[in-house]
């Protein structure tokens, strides 16, 4: 189905609007969002998303509507892997809480900018080569190997991009509030936050070389794609304050996902079969596979990211893993001094529980773990300490 031309430019003139809404109500001026400020602006994005798919559906008809729902669910499966890169990396640079949403919606903007431009470089891929499908395919067979062999490493390195920038220009180790210029000396320099966005730009370049394939292989409607892919990224600056801390938890979240690209490369590569034209393939003649349908491909979907959630947050590493992040929250935030008294009070007291809950951890690997984390020990002896002198 052909969306028409007016269609088209409603929806970018209503995403473009939603985001600058973002920047001017919520991320012009430095703060640290409630968790009911999170939980409430995370409701209204992912409504926005579902009154958009019934419209489509709607307008569209099944097929239509059943193509974004999956295509939106997958790529928001994906932006919450997204997630645990963008925290690793904002605590590597020791961003400060209050200045993370700046950063979180410059790469919401970059990520959109990016998978916008591959977006058009694939959709013309596919009309004029049916093989590239076969490419797509095997990009995240790859991609689904490589999440099931990947070690949990939580140390950030530098990418290319930040080495260069900082070997190549002057660059301060302190942040000047939210600005990404500042003068040291009398010498204008880069600041720590113009680096992390470098960081989390060219991070994004490399997660859109994943998503676009993976929506790609649920539908080949350019306008679906777009919005499934526009509509999964908004709301993920609030979606990350609110489920920081939970994002621990989801131990099992890298297998889910791997199981997602891995089903979605397999129909790639069924539906390439299905319309091969290689000519050292079958003659360059279509083969009789079967295709999976997009609707058995949000069932799937759905179905594995429900087992793996559930499973996560069910199993021991999970529970380990909430009451060490946990602890670890409210013991540094009970000592910011960006925070005021009474906050790092009431942060310091539910470090106390927290506590008590690690001391009742079952005495298996996990709990161990826990306990004997050296970093998680000094923390709560600093808040501690701190707390004694108040």
């Amino acid at each position: 189905m052909d969306v028409p031309a007016l269609v088209w430019g409603l929806t970018i003139v209503g995403i473009v609007g939603l985001l600058l809404f973002d920047f001017v109500f919520h991320v012009r001026k430095a703060h640290i969002p409630t968790l009911r400020e999170a939980a409430v602006w995370s409701a209204i994005y992912v409504g926005i998303a579902i009154v958009f798919g019934i419209g489509v559906w709607w307008f569209g008809g099944a097929t239509m509507g059943t193509e974004y729902f999956a295509g939106y669910v997958t790529e928001k499966a994906l932006s919450v892997d997204n997630l645990f890169v963008f925290l690793i990396i904002m605590a590597s640079f020791a961003v400060p809480r209050a200045d993370q949403q700046k950063v979180l919606l410059f790469g919401i903007v970059f990520s959109l900018l990016a998978r916008t431009g591959f977006i058009f470089l694939g959709a013309a891929l596919i009309n004029s080569f049916a093989w590239v499908f076969y490419i797509f395919g095997a990009i995240l067979i790859v991609t689904a190997v490589n999440l099931l062999r990947e070690d949990e490493d939580e140390e950030q390195q530098d990418n290319v991009m930040v080495r260069l920038a900082r070997r190549f220009f002057h660059t301060s180790e302190h942040y000047d509030g939210d600005k990404m210029f500042t003068y040291e000396n009398g010498k204008r320099m880069l600041t720590p936050m113009l680096l992390v966005m470098v960081a989390i730009g060219a991070t994004d370049l490399l997660f859109a070389l994943d998503s676009i394939p993976a929506i790609f292989g649920l539908t080949q409607n350019t306008y679906i794609v777009f919005t499934a892919t526009a509509f999964s990224l908004m709301g993920l600056r609030q979606l990350f304050f609110l489920i920081d801390g939970l994002l621990d938890r989801l131990v099992y979240l890298s297998y889910g996902l791997a199981i997602i690209l891995g089903f979605i490369g397999v129909k790639l590569i069924l539906h390439a079969l299905h319309e091969n034209n290689l000519p050292f393939l079958n003659g360059g003649e279509p083969l009789p596979v079967v295709e999976i349908s997009t609707g058995l491909s949000l069932v799937v979907i759905i179905g594995v990211l429900a087992v793996t959630v559930v499973a996560s947050l069910f199993s021991a590493s999970g529970k380990a893993k909430s009451v060490s992040s946990a602890a670890r929250k409210h013991a540094k935030e009970a000592v910011d001094q960006e925070l005021d008294d009474d906050t790092r009070a009431r942060n310091y007291a539910l470090l106390e529980a927290d506590e008590q809950r690690i001391k009742d951890l079952p005495d298996d690997k996990h709990g161990t773990e826990v306990r004997e984390d050296a970093e998680l020990r000094e923390l709560i002896e600093r808040a501690h300490r701190e707390h004694a002198l108040r």
